[in-house]
């Protein structure tokens, strides 16, 4: 697919605008949009100049990051909130969250990736459903249980879409509901209590929240033992990433509905987190804006293969930017003798 390698980036200037027919042929090629009337293919090309536009605004804000045409360029910012995230937002975690040990951080590597170490599956991808808490969730444990195990398993999703309506203890009406949202913390609660996650191929994912529980408890193929929260230090989360797997974090998406590649920093984040991703590594890269290294997280997002840097996404460590360090939590999981 040769134009996929043709990144539609946003320039500083309007000539894309008076363009965006032309890119809006590329984009709904690229990811093979259609519309069902000219009505609607009319409004869907002003969302999409109204989008560009956007792209440029995030461009200045994060130049260390590459902004430009997605497969959500079609989308309006409420809509991309409404089918494509899905944390039910909540910043303060409960009073009686487990929280992590301090660990040493003298000997932390000044790069680490568990990708490299086998214990992150393939990219996967939510549809229009605001399920990103439960891949979340099954990314975590999935690293655990490689940890505990030795085996990397895909686990399902659709499991705690359909299943799992764990309620925060102190916080009305904050459940975990499919395609509604949830958090990563009440779905570790859910599995504690069910018994563990199947897999993947056994409980297959749909991307709609209209279906009943088919959970089977005799084909468990992770379990938690436990799971805990991690400081908002910075050192404490590398360090509990390299000691534990990778780490369920929240985050406020707002710049990912336009990112492309790079490391992204903006100036400006707002701290309101809207979705669930896995923080699987870090490292730095050499900024030239900024004419020094840039340390950054790793995290694997649920969007598919073609969205970010082959379905990843980078953003700058040292700040808490756009909330990411304000709700991370650990889980370690049952080490099986029987699997």
């Amino acid at each position: 697919d040769g134009d996929i390698l043709i990144r539609q980036v946003v320039g500083d200037d309007d000539d894309h605008l008076l363009n965006a027919d032309h890119h809006f042929a590329i984009f709904k090629k690229r990811f093979g949009k259609t519309y069902a009337s000219d009505e609607e293919h009319h409004y869907r090309l002003s969302v999409f100049k109204a989008n560009m536009r956007r792209a440029m605004r995030h461009q200045k804000l994060d130049p260390s990051a590459v902004h430009g045409v997605t497969q959500f360029s079609d989308l309006t910012p409420a809509e991309f909130r409404r089918n494509f995230l899905g944390v039910n937002r909540r910043l303060r975690l409960p009073s009686d969250a487990n929280k992590a040990p301090i660990l040493p951080t003298e000997d932390l590597p000044s790069g680490f990736d568990w990708r490299d170490h086998g214990a992150v599956t393939p990219v996967k991808n939510q549809g229009s459903c605001g399920s990103c808490w439960s891949f979340s969730t099954t990314g975590a444990l999935e690293g655990a249980n490689y940890l505990s195990t030795g085996k990397l398993v895909s686990l399902s999703e659709q499991q705690l879409v359909d299943c799992d309506h764990e309620c925060d203890p102190e916080e009305k009406g904050s459940c975990d509901a499919g395609c509604n949202g949830g958090l990563m913390n009440s779905a570790f609660e859910y599995t504690l209590k069910a018994g563990g996650l199947m897999r993947e191929e056994d409980y297959p994912y749909t991307g709609t929240d209209r279906g009943t529980c088919k959970f089977d408890n005799t084909k468990v193929a992770a379990k938690v033992a436990n799971f805990s929260v991690v400081s908002l230090d910075e050192e404490q989360i590398a360090a509990n990433l390299v000691k534990n797997g990778p780490l369920a974090v929240a985050i406020n998406a707002v710049f990912m509905q336009t990112y492309v590649g790079g490391v992204s920093c903006p100036y400006i984040c707002s701290k309101k987190l809207d979705h669930g991703v896995l923080l699987v590594g870090y490292g730095t890269g050499f900024s030239p804006i900024r004419m020094k290294e840039k340390p950054y997280w790793i995290i694997k997002n649920s969007w598919g293969e073609k969205w970010g840097e082959n379905g990843y996404y980078k953003i700058c460590r040292g700040r808490n930017v756009c909330g990411v360090d304000s709700m991370v939590s650990t889980v370690a999981a049952v080490s099986t003798s029987s699997h």
